[in-house]
């Protein structure tokens, strides 16, 4: 991760928010392992400090991460509440290609059928 991009449609902690999920769901963050303090992934990201806390508060009160007074922020070791958040993405991600494959005219099967073809590419 380097140069991040945000889109100025959307508040920028909400896609921070995003970003950090995913990081967390995909395992790029590993269960019980610290993350980074609110300072270091603001300078990394490139925006206020104040924004990156609301963030992680929001991730908080998601139970993807937690606090230890003194020692940080840490990821959840309850992988079931991971597992679920990540359930919910992918229907998230499913139920938005068919909406657009839909919209284009397409079926279902259609759909299927060039994710089948997107896949052995």
């Amino acid at each position: 991760m380097s140069d991040y991009i945000f889109d100025n449609e959307r508040p920028i902690y909400v896609q921070l928010v995003e970003m950090i999920r995913i990081d967390i769901v995909s395992g790029r963050y590993k269960q019980g392992e610290k993350i980074p303090s609110v300072r270091e992934l603001a300078l990394k990201m490139k925006v206020n400090p104040n924004t990156m806390q609301k963030a992680l508060s929001e991730l908080e009160s998601e139970g993807l991460i937690y606090t230890e007074r003194t020692n940080g922020k840490f990821v959840t070791e309850d992988s079931a509440q991971i597992e679920r958040i990540k359930e919910k993405l992918a229907s998230d991600k499913v139920a938005s290609y068919l909406d657009s494959m839909k919209y284009i005219g397409l079926s279902y099967e259609d759909a299927l059928e060039y994710l089948k073809k997107a896949e052995k590419k």
